[in-house]
């Protein structure tokens, strides 16, 4: 399997879109922990850091996201969006939209969203992304880590049966993908998707809401350390999540909310 080459990404993106600088890591152990470092030190928006392997990253709730030796894609970006802080949230929305339709544009696969961080083909989760917000001394910033499986054929046992791979969703005959499309696609949606934060985020959140995997379905969620139960009635115009609780009342819930589905 070939290292993940930056030039070869660059090439097979629109060179009139985002300016994506690159640097590629053999091991690290988290990007998210250096693009902060280079948020803190003033970088400008554009970075994109990736790891042929990352052996401590973090996933929502501070869960682990390991990354085997040169087989996924994991990323971390820093953004500075020219847009006010209280909308800045959103960005969470946007980057699970763009992973789907990235996907969707290099295999013929139909991910769906499990609100609000996670990337699911059918059952199974192929993808997680953390936004977070930081201060610096050049001002605030966003790094959004995202963690892909795509070649992996193997999961950890905790996994087993929790854990797919884009390979492990497509035919047998399918050995193994290049990395360098699926890179490419996932910056190139996301620089789309982000031309819709603002004034076009309603647009995304329709169609999030056509991609999810929790609409209509019975949920528990853990919020501010109380779990409530309910059926998920729909995404408010933020993306946050209403639910019908048993009273008969309706909750909103931030992305902060640890939500399960209930079989």
């Amino acid at each position: 399997m070939t290292a993940l080459n930056s030039q070869s990404i660059a090439e097979l993106l629109n060179p009139d879109g985002f300016p994506w600088r690159f640097q590629i890591h053999e091991e690290v152990t988290s990007t998210s922990d250096l693009a902060r470092s280079a948020g803190m030190a003033g970088e400008a928006a554009g970075l994109v850091i990736m790891a042929e392997s990352q052996t401590n990253g973090r996933g929502q709730r501070s869960n682990r996201w390991i990354t085997p030796m040169g087989q996924d894609l994991t990323m971390s970006l820093l953004l500075r969006p020219p847009l006010p802080l209280e909308q800045w949230p959103r960005l969470t929305t946007l980057a699970a939209l763009a992973i789907c339709r990235a996907i969707e544009a290099v295999v013929p696969l139909h991910p769906v969203i499990k609100w609000p961080n996670d990337i699911y083909m059918g059952s199974r989760k192929v993808s997680g992304l953390l936004a977070e917000t930081f201060a610096g001394p050049a001002g605030a910033f966003l790094v959004l880590g995202i963690g892909l499986n795509v070649n992996a054929t193997s999961f950890p046992e905790e996994l087993q049966g929790l854990a797919t791979s884009i390979l492990r969703e497509l035919p047998a005959h399918v050995q193994c993908l290049e990395r360098e499309p699926l890179a490419a696609a996932l910056l190139s949606e996301l620089d789309r998707a982000m031309h819709l934060w603002g004034d076009g985020f309603t647009d995304v959140v329709a169609e999030v809401r056509s991609r999810s995997l929790l609409l209509a379905k019975q949920v528990r969620a853990v919020v501010d350390g109380r779990e409530v139960s309910g059926k998920v009635l729909d995404l408010n115009h933020e993306g946050h999540l209403v639910l019908q609780l048993m009273d008969g009342s309706s909750q909103t819930l931030s992305s902060a909310a640890d939500v399960r589905l209930v079989y």
